[in-house]
């Protein structure tokens, strides 16, 4: 795989997938802005390299329909603010008028494209709305590690067409998570909380082949017993021995398990964390959560978190930074963990 770092970028059109799919309120305005910050690195990187650059990326579920309220304004604004540079918003994200924009960019400037989502030809992969993308670029950068599960449009068609390499977030994002997965200093503690097991199964069973420890929040425990998934090495699974409870629904780890977690932090070198451990958005059933991201900072272990809900949580404790790293992917940081072969990875060759 290329990284950026290997083209010459200047004067060329360069065409970056980014992941700018941050939270909104119910107005469209940004709750958590942690992925489109991550992005930064790689836009300045090309700005000071005077390449004419083009971003792109989707936000929200508009189901191939514009939809007011998810139009890339807000990210518009939020770059123009962090970059102190203005910033052309396009009105769409294909067709001959926005080629020719492009075409007409000077080196350095910065057009945005609309939402890619408002075509439902991006979420069906098709390739000719693939071929229309790749006609506003001459390199195609895929600095959006978090849709690299994906084999959406922008992932997977643009590279046939055009000269291809990772952004500076994506190989950030590899180089870290490999360190989980091909040489961690042990031992290795995975912390596991959230919901829906099924979709975190083959992770699960494949952070268990390397982990000395892997804790586990209520839900999961719960839906492993009703749904009698077998695990392998179940004895390295440390279940939640109490629980803060409300109507009789277990909504955070008790007192005992905060214990039993952090003795096991207390001795780990490397800390993988996905998930929150309680119904972290209301303050009383968030201290379970709070507490072991407290003890995986003191534990000074290389430590690893990600997933929408945890960095959003750690974000709005301003812990986020004291991790070694925090990945800007959910699913595709579990997929990619649990050796699954992402169509966003494979596309860049």
């Amino acid at each position: 795989m290329k990284t950026i770092r290997e083209f010459d970028v200047k004067n060329k059109r360069v065409l970056v997938r980014c992941d700018f799919n941050v939270p909104l309120d119910n107005q469209g305005n940004i709750l958590d802005d942690f992925r489109l910050k991550e992005t930064l690195p790689t836009i300045k990187y090309l700005m000071e390299k005077k390449a004419k650059i083009i971003l792109m990326s989707h936000l929200g579920e508009p189901k191939g329909k514009p939809v007011p309220v998810l139009k890339m304004d807000k990210i518009q604004e939020r770059l123009m603010e962090y970059l102190d540079y203005s910033i052309t918003k396009a009105p769409d994200c294909i067709g001959p008028e926005i080629e020719k924009y492009t075409r007409e960019l000077e080196p350095g400037e910065i057009l945005l494209l609309e939402n890619l989502r408002f075509h439902k030809e991006e979420t069906n992969g098709d390739l000719k709305f693939a071929r229309d993308l790749s006609k506003l670029g001459d390199i195609y950068i895929n600095d959006a590690f978090g849709v690299c599960h994906r084999p959406h449009a922008s992932i997977t068609g643009v590279p046939k067409y055009l000269p291809t390499c990772s952004g500076l977030l994506l190989e950030k994002e590899i180089k870290n998570l490999k360190k989980i997965i091909e040489s961690p200093k042990t031992p290795l503690v995975a912390i596991i909380g959230g919901k829906k097991v099924e979709t975190k199964a083959s992770f699960i069973n494949k952070i268990l082949e390397i982990t000395d420890f892997l804790l586990i929040g209520e839900l999961i425990a719960e839906e492993i017993k009703q749904k009698k998934i077998n695990l392998k090495y179940p004895q390295k699974v440390i279940s939640p021995v109490d629980s803060i409870k409300e109507d009789n629904k277990k909504l955070d780890i008790g007192p005992q398990t905060i214990k039993i977690f952090k003795e096991k932090i207390a001795t780990a070198k490397t800390i993988f964390w996905n998930g929150p451990l309680g119904q972290t958005e209301k303050e009383k059933f968030s201290k379970g959560s709070s507490e072991i991201a407290k003890a995986i900072i003191d534990s000074k272990a290389f430590s690893v978190v990600g997933g929408g809900e945890t960095v959003e949580f750690l974000n709005r404790l301003g812990l986020a930074s004291k991790f070694s790293h925090v990945s800007t992917g959910g699913g595709a940081m579990l997929a990619f963990l649990a050796g699954e072969k992402l169509p966003g990875l494979e596309a860049l060759g």
